[in-house]
């Protein structure tokens, strides 16, 4: 598998596997096939297992790899995990920051973390902008960024970054202003959905093409996050979606992509993904897969390599 640039946390594969699949959160699984899915992707050439708290009940994901390097330990492979700082909901945010990474640590079994994201929503600076379950930008920069170097210097994490799902005016500056991160995530596929990561409404607009080039401007690896925008650039939703939710609208969006998948002799799944993985500025792919069968077909979409300039230009007309 390809190994690209991660900025200062070193080389990574360009495919990482997430934790919404093995964790359930994406359809059902169960814990050995979860498991032993984890072993596969190792295997496969994975170094890195992108994870969180709340992937799954009871932190289900973190459960799984856990349970998975305990059989096999990888030392090599880089895990991260995240923690959501809803600031109007916390008092304490460094407080949380730190019980919530010790606690996805004793789950995995391990005593560092590669990379340690702030897992909500950034808001800008003022106050004009507000929505529930977000982190404002006084409260990022007075508390989260201290609150990360502590923990680094502590031994306890390698690194640090966000989910890039914020307000874009919040993320940019984020990108730029002080200390910069170690990494981002951001919305990355080829229809350019973001479904219900925009919680904003008539606030602004998702930006995320920008976004990703502001990032690579600024050095910043970018983790490409929902590539088949949870499940909307698939074969078929497999999991019960309620009509109302932004993934069910953007499914029946993507029927000309399904049907230019077809034309191009690929999967919709495989063409999302080597969509992904083709763009400038993304340092790794994340996955959503759930099962070895899942996997297996990424895999080998990866090894195929990028779109070709038709192949590329066929998928982007489609916006």
């Amino acid at each position: 598998m390809e190994a690209r640039d991660f900025g200062r946390l070193g080389r990574v594969s360009a495919l990482t596997l997430g934790g919404g699949g093995i964790g359930g959160v994406l359809g059902p699984t169960d814990r050995d096939e979860a498991v032993a899915t984890v072993h596969a992707a190792i295997d496969a050439g994975i170094t890195l297992l992108d994870l969180a708290p709340t992937y799954g009940p009871d932190s289900e994901a973190e459960q799984v790899v856990g349970a998975a390097l305990r059989e096999s330990p990888a030392p090599e492979v880089m895990i991260t995990t995240k923690v959501q700082l809803p600031d109007a909901e916390i008092d304490d945010l460094p407080g949380r920051m730190r019980w919530s990474l010790e606690a996805s640590l004793a789950r995995l079994g391990r005593d560092r973390i590669d990379l340690f994201l702030v897992h909500s929503w950034l808001r800008p600076a003022g106050g004009e902008i507000t929505a529930p379950r977000t982190l404002g930008w006084e409260h990022y920069v007075d508390e989260v960024v201290p609150a990360f170097t502590r923990l680094q210097e502590d031994g306890l994490i390698r690194g640090w970054g966000l989910t890039g799902v914020g307000h874009p005016s919040a993320i940019r500056v984020a990108l730029t202003a002080g200390p910069c991160p170690y990494a981002v995530q951001m919305v990355v596929n080829a229809l350019d959905l973001t479904g219900d990561m925009w919680i904003f409404g008539n606030d602004g607009q998702p930006e995320n093409p920008a976004l990703v080039a502001a990032a690579a401007d600024a050095g910043v690896p970018v983790m490409a996050i929902r590539p088949v925008a949870a499940g909307a650039l698939t074969d078929e939703l497999d999991r019960d979606v309620d009509p109302d939710h932004p993934t069910y609208a953007d499914f029946a969006r993507a029927a000309g992509f399904r049907a230019r998948a077809a034309e191009l002799g690929q999967t919709p799944a495989a063409l999302a993904h080597r969509y992904a993985l083709s763009v400038p500025g993304v340092a790794t792919v994340v996955l959503g897969v759930k099962n070895r069968t899942e996997l297996a077909e990424v895999v080998a979409a990866e090894a195929q390599g990028p779109l070709t300039e038709d192949e590329r230009q066929a998928v982007t007309e489609l916006r």
